[in-house]
């Protein structure tokens, strides 16, 4: 796709240089137009930050509210214990991969850059195409929902939450994550740093009095771990699939590549701390619960942090459910700020529309590729059923992001000699990849219905990329009229290309 410039250049010069009326009387030559320094996005992720990003997004919801899934389907306390680490491990295993790819491939942009990288456009198009229209804001509304229902439960102890109440908060919490991002990278990174603290103090809160019951000999719960309900073979799988949903975010990272500080040791140094972390966190809180809640309770649960906190905490557990909304918080902010990294990336490409590649003159953020997301968002929120959506797409995710660590095996043989400041053993990716198509396969046989659902719709991107990518004869008034709205939204929104430009 051949790029069209579309900045109006003379939109931010004066109007003599706009073609206006000469100057009445000769004079001095003007001077040339006070320059600005160059208009991109700023190295400002330093590895506090790193971590912040990772483990902000990592943890969310699940591990306060539901962590039944796992346990729903290995049977026994043993095994569920067995699996979130097994996760952790191979979560791991897929971050360390895309350290590798990060440090290799020095461009923004995460799965979608390195499916380009390797595979070619479609494939990284159909990526960022469902991406954009579905994944991302289903993904957004539904952990903004859960912020909204958990910021407003002390308010409502005695009584059910109104959806509509919920619904308004949670736009309410929408548009103040869009606005940060758009507004400042470097705030955005510190209230990331401030929530991701936040998070970590929940899960000690959980935590210390787990270990402390463990001390005084509550041990009633893990005694015959492994005997229960039977876990056959295929829905242990299914167990993974949960565990794998859970940690998902360490590669969020690799989507803000080129404003990494040094990255080729901030990447793979930030990943291993925030999944040390993350996994040992994630294996202890779910060790602590069953200190004091039963297999039996857990699976009734709706959220199990808010059971675990009535029963030992006393009246701080009515703290726990603005830990969780915070904790929430966290995630979408870290969400948005990652992915829109992704969109921008993928305009730059030519794959979205130009005016998502463009950079607020002042604030150096991808102001529109962050409140792009903003109206698809609320349309998700107030209508449809999230949860279906995200099942329809879920293996989407994990199809592409085993592509783009299979990519990495590829690059292995077909450029050798390719610069590798970090290198990981080629069993960790081979293994990686593998479990996630094993999860995409599995998906297929347990639930052909939602899978395929969820495969037509990214179908769709197919077409979509021939019509608005690959053909050029597009009619001329469709073409004047692309430029004008661009134009148009370059002078509203302040935008322009990653380069120089005058001052406004």
């Amino acid at each position: 796709m051949v790029r069209k410039p579309s900045l109006a250049q003379g939109a931010f010069l004066p109007a003599s240089v706009n073609g206006g009326p000469p100057a009445l009387r000769p004079g001095p030559p003007p001077e040339a137009p006070p320059r600005v320094p160059a208009v991109a996005l700023k190295k400002k992720i330093t590895l506090l930050r790193g971590v912040s990003i990772i483990i902000g997004t990592i943890i969310g919801a699940g591990i306060f509210i539901s962590p039944k899934g796992v346990l729903q389907n290995t049977g026994s306390v043993g095994l569920s214990l067995t699996v979130w680490t097994l996760c952790g491990f191979l979560s791991l295993f897929g971050a360390l991969s895309y350290a590798e790819l990060g440090t290799s491939i020095k461009k923004s942009g995460g799965h979608y850059t390195y499916i380009l990288e390797v595979f070619g456009p479609l494939p990284a198009f159909v990526r960022v195409w469902v991406e954009l229209l579905i994944i991302r804001p289903a993904a957004t509304a539904v952990i903004s929902l859960a912020f909204g229902r958990y910021i407003l439960e002390p308010f409502f102890v005695h009584c059910d939450i109104p959806e509509l109440a919920i619904k308004l908060i949670t736009a309410v919490g929408i548009t103040v994550v869009m606005v940060l991002n758009s507004m400042s990278v470097s705030w955005s990174a510190r209230i990331q740093i401030v929530l991701t603290f936040c998070k970590l103090t929940a899960i000690l809160i959980i935590i210390v009095p787990g270990v402390m019951q463990l001390i005084k000999g509550h041990t009633q719960h893990f005694k015959d771990a492994f005997s229960g309900k039977d876990a056959s073979i295929v829905r242990l799988p299914l167990a993974f699939y949960y565990g794998m949903y859970a940690y998902a975010g360490w590669f969020y990272l690799n989507f803000v590549t080129e404003e990494v500080d040094n990255p080729e040791k901030t990447i793979p140094l930030a990943i291993c701390i925030s999944m040390a972390i993350v996994t040992v966190g994630y294996v202890l809180t779910n060790v602590a619960y069953f200190t004091t809640i039963s297999a039996e309770d857990l699976l009734l649960s709706k959220a199990v942090a808010v059971t675990f906190a009535e029963r030992l905490l006393g009246n701080f557990s009515l703290a726990v459910p603005w830990l969780v909304a915070l904790s929430c918080f966290g995630s979408m902010n870290g969400g948005v700020f990652a992915v829109s990294r992704l969109f921008y990336v993928a305009s730059r490409e030519g794959h979205l529309p130009e005016i998502l590649s463009m950079i607020h003159v002042h604030k150096h953020t991808p102001l529109p590729a962050v409140i792009v997301l903003h109206p698809l968002t609320m349309i998700m929120l107030f209508s449809g059923d999230l949860n279906s959506l995200l099942n329809f797409l879920s293996f989407a995710r994990w199809l592409f992001i085993g592509l783009a660590v299979a990519g990495l095996i590829y690059l292995r043989y077909k450029r050798p000699n390719m610069h590798r400041p970090f290198k990981v053993p080629l069993f960790i990716p081979a293994l990686f990849s593998f479990t996630c198509l094993f999860m995409v396969a599995l998906s297929l046989y347990s639930d052909p219905f939602s899978t395929g659902i969820g495969f037509a719709i990214t179908l769709t991107g197919v077409p979509a990329y021939y019509l608005f990518i690959i053909w050029d004869k597009k009619p001329k008034w469709f073409r004047a009229l692309a430029d004008r709205v661009t134009r148009t939204l370059q002078i509203i929104l302040e935008v322009v290309p990653e380069e120089d430009c005058h001052k406004l």
